[in-house]
């Protein structure tokens, strides 16, 4: 597949590192030099230097024969235009584009991007995207991470095993034994920085970082299990007042009655925006990492406190001082993918990184074959996928347990005529299931054969 990239910032780098990694064709735009050379320095890239939305620049970088343009500049204008340019003077047949400010997206704008207007097939809103994970996280204070898939009917769960959880040192096999009701199939362990597919005679070990899928209303069940007995916390302190952090807080006036927000913003100006909007959320202008406003959002008593400002160091700072404060449960947005793990092992309970689920949802329209959905799990070190098992799929009618086609890969559940079933061994899928399975990064590509459609279908 030959692809055009416009914006060589953390979401372009990242996605044309996983798109270069699985041979794909890429080419890569971005207005600073510096980045262009760091970018094919480090991938199997071609870097063009220039405006995405130039025509002259597309053309150098190649756009005439690009199957997919994705604008991710830092500027939705530049998104916007690059894709009509890509439409309109090179008939790119897939454009996809990322738009952050929200009244592009408001409801009775909708048809700005129908194929007549601005001709974009896929838009990406990363401030809702990344709010509705921060939401999940909330809801379920017990995991590490949270991804839906079939219309939220599944839900994929991290969660790490501690020393009183249940399920530990016990072969995956005898767990249903023990457990005859377990309402979640295991599919990724992360043990020690490596990423594994367990098998039936595996066992999960204290320390593991354990990702599970479920129905979507048995996971709180199925996090007991687990020894995750938390409760959602209604007393809820947001470090940021940017859009996602208005967002946060909006949605969760509009979701939970309950709820009692406070939310620290820096800018005077900003604060003074948003709490003339927010209607039952407390509004601090203040510095999050002084103890005093701290103090005074009732960080002691607070059961969360999520910080989501546009600077990793002060999430993760403002989270660990929260917490010494005395907040029970802290959550971080961190972009630099090589903080997760430095901040996990300060202590931080959960974070949510922006540029993975942008690379995520790109991805999903990037796979070839009838996939639904995708999620890149653990550092990119594999994904959730959705896909629709067709006739010709070697899937369809045989056992799972008699397929020797899923090395490195692990189904988690199917979606059949809107019902979720977690499949065992004797489990036959059929044409037209919903097929949500956890694959390796050198996997992919086998999941994309076994769902795409087979020449012999027509």
């Amino acid at each position: 597949m030959k692809v055009v990239i416009c914006g060589a910032g953390q979401v372009g780098f990242g996605i044309a590192e996983r798109l270069a990694g699985e041979q794909n064709d890429v080419s890569i735009i971005d207005t600073s030099p510096r980045r262009i050379q760091m970018v094919t320095e480090q991938l199997d890239v071609r870097g063009v230097v220039g405006q995405g939305s130039h025509p002259d620049v597309l053309a150098r970088a190649g756009v005439e024969a690009a199957d997919m343009l994705i604008a991710v500049t830092l500027h939705d204008e530049v998104n916007m235009v690059a894709c009509q340019v890509g439409h309109a003077l090179f008939n790119v047949p897939t454009k996809v584009a990322r738009i952050r400010a929200q009244t592009y997206l408001a409801p009775e704008w909708r048809d700005l991007f129908s194929r007549d207007q601005l001709p974009i097939d896929v838009i990406i809103s990363p401030e809702i995207e990344v709010g509705e994970m921060v939401l999940r996280r909330l809801s379920l204070p017990g995991a590490t991470d949270t991804v839906s898939f079939s219309d939220g009917a599944v839900q994929v769960v991290g969660v790490l095993c501690g020393e009183d959880c249940p399920v530990v040192d016990t072969p995956l096999s005898q767990l249903t034994q023990l457990f005859p009701d377990m309402p979640a199939t295991i599919v990724a362990v992360s043990r020690k920085g490596k990423t594994l597919v367990p098998r039936s005679n595996d066992q999960l070990a204290v320390g593991d970082n354990v990702y599970f899928v479920a129905q979507a209303d048995q996971v709180q069940r199925a996090l007991s299990l687990f020894g995750h007995d938390e409760v959602p916390g209604q007393r809820i302190v947001i470090a940021g007042g940017g859009n996602i952090g208005y967002y946060v807080a909006s949605e969760l006036e509009r979701r939970n009655a309950a709820a009692r927000v406070k939310l620290i913003e820096f800018s005077r100006e900003r604060a003074q925006t948003i709490a003339e909007v927010l209607s039952r959320t407390v509004v601090l202008n203040g510095d999050t990492l002084e103890r005093a406003i701290l103090d005074e959002a009732g960080v002691r008593e607070a059961d969360t406190m999520i910080a989501l400002t546009n600077d990793d160091r002060i999430n993760i700072l403002s989270c660990l001082l929260a917490k010494q404060i005395g907040a029970k449960r802290i959550l971080a947005l961190l972009n630099e993918q090589g903080y997760a793990t430095f901040a996990r092992g300060l202590g931080i309970d959960a974070h949510v990184n922006p540029r993975q689920i942008t690379v995520s949802k790109v991805l999903q329209h990037v796979r070839r074959g009838r996939i639904r959905g995708v999620h890149a799990l653990l550092d990119g070190s594999g994904e959730m996928i959705e896909a629709e098992a067709l006739e010709t799929s070697p899937l369809v009618g045989k056992p799972l347990k008699d397929l020797d086609l899923l090395e490195g890969l692990r189904i988690g559940a199917i979606v059949r005529n809107g019902q979720v079933l977690l499949p065992r061994g004797d489990f036959v899928v059929r044409a037209h299931d919903r097929v949500v399975l956890f694959a390796l990064a050198d996997r992919i590509k086998r999941v994309e054969q076994l769902f795409r459609v087979a020449l012999e279908f027509f």
